[in-house]
């Protein structure tokens, strides 16, 4: 069993004043591909890092398969690492390369060449084996430094934002086959990613982290749906999340000059808020009840239309993000419309501390 578990970790640099990791405690079931995801800065690949043995913990212990591994050399943990650069040695064949931290473990020439073989075939990289690096296309090179991680036969596979090097056509083709890869293999996953669609696409559950503190983990449908703060609601969703002012008063939210019944769960709170909404939340519609504004930009991509609607709150102007329905025209740019909010689809936030508000 491969399960790992950060309790109550903490890794701090030599004169630094805050954290890069602050006491993260975080379980990982065997065979379960969990992403880290969150911006720059945020801790995540140091906590991969630290999971790896190549940066000391602070505080804390780290667990493989419930071995205690927090002071054992990153050579002892039965790990393999793929980086975001492919670091191949040029001079050597695909097949070699593979089969390089065979060589260097002292295993048999026969069974090397075997093994890199077999993990080739499994990699789509059997017409390869006798090219260089060179020779290789981005998205094959990167395929090539999985090989030599997976042919090893880890407890645990970490990637640290393998895919941040190729072009989106390549990435999302990519993300597909390192997922059904691992449904494949069930070898335990972590995988660190800044892109949030990326995560949602390929966690079996995704942990979310900002300034070193883990903020919410979850399933991708569960983050999206019920994010616990105002941070990974901004941050989780493509386009991101709506955040307006608003007042709550005894179950009734008021945006401006909008007031809207709210469904229970709100409770008899009164106060400053965050309302968030999504953009599919948003409908056209005529003049009346809803969130009046101009539009600044239209994005057409394809099937979904986004409209960018400029609006004054208050003594504040608010860019609002709105998708446009399958079948509706959109709007041209320069336009006046109206917003309405589907008061069920709302998400509130405690304008202090962004911490979620009822349900």
């Amino acid at each position: 069993m491969s399960q790992v578990k950060y309790d109550h970790v903490t890794c701090r640099y030599a004169g630094a004043r805050e954290a890069a990791v602050e006491d993260l405690s975080l379980e990982i079931g065997d065979g379960e591909l969990m992403v880290l995801v969150g911006p720059s800065g945020c801790g995540k690949t140091t906590s991969l890092r630290t999971l790896a043995g190549l940066e000391p913990v602070s505080k804390g212990t780290i667990r493989i398969g419930g071995a205690d591994v927090t002071e054992v050399p990153p050579k002892r943990r039965d790990i393999a690492m793929v980086f975001q650069n492919y670091a191949l040695y040029p001079h050597l064949t695909v097949l070699d390369n593979i089969a390089f931290p065979l060589r260097i473990a002292g295993v048999s020439r026969g069974e090397r060449r075997a093994r890199a073989a077999e993990t080739a075939e499994l990699l789509g990289l059997r017409e390869m084996v006798d090219r260089k690096p060179g020779h290789l296309s981005g998205g094959q090179r990167q395929r090539v430094a999985m090989g030599r991680a997976i042919v090893r036969e880890p407890a645990v596979f970490l990637m640290d934002e393998p895919l941040s090097n190729l072009d989106a056509q390549l990435r999302v083709s990519t993300r597909a086959q390192i997922s059904e890869l691992q449904d494949r293999l069930n070898i335990t996953t972590v995988y660190v990613t800044h892109d949030q669609v990326e995560a949602m696409t390929m966690g079996d559950r995704v942990a979310v982290l900002k300034d070193g503190r883990l903020q919410q983990v979850d399933e991708p449908k569960a983050l999206y749906e019920h994010p616990v703060n105002a941070f990974v609601a901004g941050f989780i969703g493509s386009p991101a999340m709506n955040m307006l002012p608003g007042q709550l008063d005894s179950g009734t939210l008021c945006i401006g000059e909008l007031r809207l019944g709210l469904a229970p769960g709100a409770g008899d709170r009164r106060g400053a808020v965050l309302a968030g909404i999504r953009p599919e939340a948003l409908t056209l519609t005529g003049e009346g009840d809803g969130i009046a504004g101009r539009v600044t930009l239209v994005e057409e991509l394809g099937s979904d239309s986004y409209l960018h609607v400029s609006s004054r709150l208050g003594q504040e102007t608010h860019t609002l993000v709105a998708r446009v329905h399958d079948g509706e025209s959109p709007p041209a740019r320069g336009e006046t419309v109206t917003l309405a909010p589907n008061a069920e689809a709302i998400h509130l936030f405690d304008a202090a501390d962004g911490r979620r508000v009822g349900n």
